[in-house]
């Protein structure tokens, strides 16, 4: 029998679930790991920890408490290493004013690290990744590229200027875009992550039949990520992206390979897509800008249509 007080499950692939404990008060639970993408273990879990954050944001919440999550091969690394990575997570954590409660470790071959988070959200205040309307605009919170600058990291490809850029980005907490999006209306929201922004973009599309139009000259981006997909740096997500989404993606044809690797690629610690009244976008953009996401950009709009699709101009 299902739970009615199950606000949000896994029927359209959202960010995180929802459980109703009252009338004004549910909970949001997510789960997140990863293998390392950057050197340093301190980043490393910062990172780790923005991105398992980042879920409840998303959903319109406030994160409470977290839990570490690691995989840990104990005959190869040092155990300074990990305490640096728990470390990263915790001041994250801190950061975002939740408590850090504990957690497991297995013994594993490869390293691992994320959180279990724990939030809280009114019930009537919930951000789903669908709910988009026809004349909502789009606005996306952080640069893309991430993904495809961490990869150019491990074949050395990554300037030294890029490199702390990027850092930022992943480790900047997407609080503020959650508090901006509901101030303003927000109808739909989903941070980027694995499926990239068209990835994304389509579960948006998907929940209730619109059509995404994005303006590819808006996405805000990393300066090195097309120099890098020129030299052939991209990932594996990217070619699994572009497999999923064929037949509900159009590219217009002045849109550069370049960019189509960038739309597609696979994301870290991304930014908020939101969706929201077209009146209301210069006021969030510019509260947005006034605190800490100076890239945030409106990237395209919602459209109506007889079925979910994207359709990125050049």
């Amino acid at each position: 029998m299902e739970d009615p007080n199950l606000l949000v499950g896994t029927e359209t692939s959202d960010d995180a679930g929802v459980y109703r404990l009252t009338d004004d008060l549910a909970i949001i639970n997510t789960v997140d790991y990863f293998t390392p993408i950057v050197d340093d273990p301190y980043t490393f879990g910062a990172i780790a920890a923005t991105n398992s954050l980042s879920d409840v944001y998303s959903m319109g919440g406030v994160p409470k408490t977290a839990l570490n999550i690691v995989y840990w091969p104990k005959d190869r690394l040092d155990l300074e290493i990990l305490g640096e990575i728990l470390r990263g997570g915790a001041e994250k954590v801190k950061e975002a004013g939740a408590v850090l409660v504990g957690g497991h470790t297995v013994d594993a071959p490869e390293l691992m690290y994320g959180l279990a988070v724990t939030g809280v959200v009114h019930p009537q205040q919930i951000a789903r990744n669908y709910g988009a309307q026809p004349g909502d605009v789009l606005i996306l919170t952080k640069r893309l590229g991430v993904g495809i600058l961490t990869t150019g990291l491990k074949f050395d490809k990554l300037s030294d200027d890029a490199l702390p850029l990027v850092v930022e980005s992943m480790t900047r907490l997407n609080r503020t875009a959650s508090e901006v999006m509901q101030k303003y209306g927000v109808h739909a929201c989903t941070d980027i992550t694995g499926y990239g922004l068209l990835g994304h973009g389509f579960e948006m599309a998907n929940g209730n039949g619109v059509r995404l139009e994005i303006f590819a000259e808006k996405v805000p981006h990393f300066d090195e990520a097309p120099q890098l997909v020129k030299k052939g740096i991209y990932t594996r997500a990217y070619r699994a992206n572009s497999e999923f989404l064929a037949d509900y993606v159009t590219f217009a044809p002045s849109v550069s390979e370049e960019m189509r690797h960038i739309l597609l690629e696979a994301e870290t610690s991304g930014g908020l897509l939101i969706a929201l009244p077209e009146a209301n976008a210069n006021d969030a953009l510019a509260e947005l800008h006034e605190r800490d996401c100076p890239e945030a950009a409106v990237i395209g709009r919602v459209a109506g249509s007889s079925r979910a699709e994207i359709y990125v101009f050049g």
